[in-house]
C-alpha cells in the first residue's frame, strides 16, 4: 500500500489491472456454462457481507475473490449467448476499452472548455451516425439540427418534452409552470418512460392521451386525430407525440408518415422513439421501417442494446437543437466562460438534465471503428436471420404457434393449449436456468418473446433454446 495518502501505486495498478482484464476474459468465454438468472433468494447477497466497511485497505486480490464468491451467484448474465429476454444490452470487447479508458481519463465534458475533445468528438461521431442509418440531414449539428448522448432513452423522451412545452408555451412554462392544459400523445404500446416524463416534466400524468393501436399494435393516426381535435375543443393544448420505431412488446413500428402529416398540420411537436429498433437502420434493406422520419422533431435510439456498446449510451437527435437548449439552459457565473460566451461552441450540459457527464462517446467511437459499418451489420443480419429460424421452428412446433410474423429480431409466440400452460412452460425453462426468455400479455393471451441479439449468440444455441421450450411445452 502506498504510504503517500494510501493510494494504489502505478505498478499495483498495472498488475491489478492486467489481472482483472483477465478476469472479465475469462468470463466471456466461460459465461455459457453459468445459469442464465440468478438463483438467489432475497437478502442472500447482504447475508454475507459484513455489518461495517473494513478500517484498514484490502488487497484488490481480496476484492476480486469476493467478486466471484459473492457477486456472481446474484448476476443475470445479460451476456450469456443464451439470453433471449427483454432486449440485448451487448457489451463488446472494443466498448469496454473505450469505458476503461473514459474511467482512466477521468475528465468532465459538462462544457467544451472543461475537455473540448470530448464535445467535439461526440458530435462528430453523432453525425457520423446521421450517415449511417441514413437519418434525415435535419439531424446533422452542420445545420440548426444535431445529436447528443444521453444515458437512455427516458432521458431523451424527457428532454424531448421539456423542449416542445417550452416550444408551445413560449417559454412561459419554465418562468410561470404549467398550468394543466397541456396535452400529450403516444400509444398504448408505448413505453413507460413517456408517462414517466409527463409527470416529471408537470405536463401531469392525466394529460397523457394513450392511443389504441391497430392490428398490429401500431398507433391509429385517425383515432389520434380525434383526440387532438376534442382536446382543442376543450380548452386544452395538444403539443408532444411520442411515436415508437420497435415497440417494447412486440416490435411494432408506428405509422410514422400519417402521425407526422398530422402533427406538423396541427403543430405537434413529433418524437420518435426507437430504442432497440433503430440499428437495424445500418442495413439498407431495413431502412424502409423508419419512413417518416422526416416530420420528426426528434428522435432516439440506443447502441447500448444491439449495436454492441455496452449501458449507457442513447443517441437523441433534434431538428432544432435552439428549442432544447433554451428549455434546459442555465449560467451561473461559476460556469461562465470565453467560448461559451463567444456562442462559438456547443455546450452539452444545455442539452441534459444534469450538469455533469462523463466522455460516452469513446466507447462508441471504438465500437465504430473496430466493427466498421460492414461489421455491425454482418450482425444485424445475422440475428435477423437467427430469429427467423426460430420462427420457422415455431411454425413446425407441436406445442406452439406464432402470435405474429417475426418483426427484425424478435418473435412472439404461444402455446396451443392457451396461457396457463404457455405461462408454464417459461416457468420451467427460466427455472432450469439455461436459458431466460420474458413475456407480455395482448389481446387477452399470454405471449413468449425471443429476442436474438446477444453477441456470442450462434445457430446452435437458438436451436437448443427450441428444443428445451418444445420439452417443456409438452409438460
Amino acid at each position: 500500500m502506498e504510504p503517500d495518502g494510501f493510494h494504489m501505486s502505478p505498478e499495483e495498478f498495472r498488475r491489478h489491472g492486467h489481472a482483472l482484464v483477465e478476469w472479465i476474459a475469462r468470463y466471456r468465454e466461460t459465461v455459457e456454462s453459468s445459469p442464465v438468472l440468478s438463483r438467489v433468494a432475497p437478502g442472500d447477497l447482504r447475508a454475507q457481507l459484513p455489518p461495517a466497511p473494513p478500517q484498514e485497505g484490502e488487497d484488490f486480490s481480496s476484492m476480486l475473490r469476493d467478486v466471484e464468491r459473492l457477486i456472481l451467484p446474484g448476476l443475470t448474465h445479460w451476456q450469456s449467448p443464451n439470453f433471449f429476454a427483454l432486449f440485448p444490452s451487448n457489451a463488446s470487447a472494443p466498448s469496454m476499452l473505450g469505458e476503461f479508458l473514459s474511467a482512466g481519463l477521468g475528465v468532465q465534458g459538462m462544457l467544451w472548455a472543461t475537455s473540448p475533445a470530448c464535445t467535439e468528438l461526440e458530435t462528430h461521431v453523432l453525425d457520423w451516425l446521421v450517415g449511417m442509418l441514413e437519418l434525415p440531414a435535419a439531424f446533422l449539428s452542420t445545420g440548426p439540427g444535431g445529436g447528443v448522448l444521453q444515458d437512455t432513452a427516458s432521458s431523451a423522451v424527457l428532454c424531448a418534452l421539456l423542449a416542445a412545452r417550452e416550444q408551445s408555451t413560449g417559454g412561459r412554462a419554465n418562468q410561470e409552470g404549467c398550468r394543466g392544459n397541456l396535452v400529450a400523445y403516444t400509444s398504448t404500446q408505448a413505453h413507460s418512460s413517456v408517462e414517466k416524463a409527463v409527470g416529471i416534466a408537470g405536463v401531469g400524468r392525466d394529460n397523457l392521451r394513450r392511443i389504441p393501436t391497430d392490428d398490429a399494435w401500431r398507433m391509429r393516426p385517425d383515432v389520434l386525430e380525434v383526440a387532438i381535435r376534442r382536446d382543442r375543443a376543450d380548452g386544452r393544448v395538444p403539443f408532444f407525440v411520442s411515436a415508437t420505431l420497435g415497440t417494447t412488446s412486440t416490435l411494432a413500428f408506428d405509422p410514422l408518415p400519417d402521425l407526422g402529416r398530422i402533427c406538423r398540420a396541427e403543430g405537434l411537436w413529433l418524437h420518435v422513439d426507437a430504442a432497440m429498433a433503430g440499428t437495424a437502420s445500418l442495413c439498407p434493406e431495413f431502412r424502409a421501417l423508419q419512413a417518416g422520419l422526416e416530420f420528426a422533431q426528434s428522435y432516439c435510439f440506443n447502441p447500448h442494446k444491439w449495436m454492441f456498446v455496452n449501458f449507457d449510451c442513447d443517441c437523441f437527435y433534434v431538428t432544432d437543437r435552439a428549442a432544447l437548449v433554451g428549455a434546459l439552459r442555465i449560467l451561473p457565473e461559476y460556469l461562465k466562460n470565453a467560448p461559451t460566451l463567444s456562442g462559438a461552441v456547443i455546450d452539452y450540459r444545455d442539452w441534459q438534465v444534469p450538469l455533469g457527464r462523463r466522455f460516452r462517446t469513446l466507447k462508441l467511437w471504438f465500437v465504430i471503428r473496430h466493427y466498421g459499418v460492414q461489421g455491425l451489420q454482418h450482425h444485424v443480419r445475422e440475428h435477423v436471420r437467427l430469429a427467423g429460424e426460430f420462427a420457422e421452428l415455431v411454425r413446425r412446433s407441436r406445442n406452439y404457434e406464432l402470435f405474429q410474423p417475426p418483426s427484425l429480431n424478435l418473435v412472439c409466440f404461444a402455446h396451443k393449449r392457451g396461457n396457463a400452460a404457455g405461462e408454464r412452460a417459461l416457468e420451467r425453462v427460466n427455472g432450469a436456468g439455461k436459458l431466460y426468455l420474458s413475456h407480455t400479455k395482448l389481446a387477452d393471451r399470454y405471449i413468449l418473446r425471443f429476442c436474438v441479439g446477444q453477441a456470442m449468440t450462434r445457430a446452435h444455441h437458438v436451436h437448443a433454446a427450441f428444443q428445451a421450450l418444445e420439452e417443456a411445452g409438452d409438460a
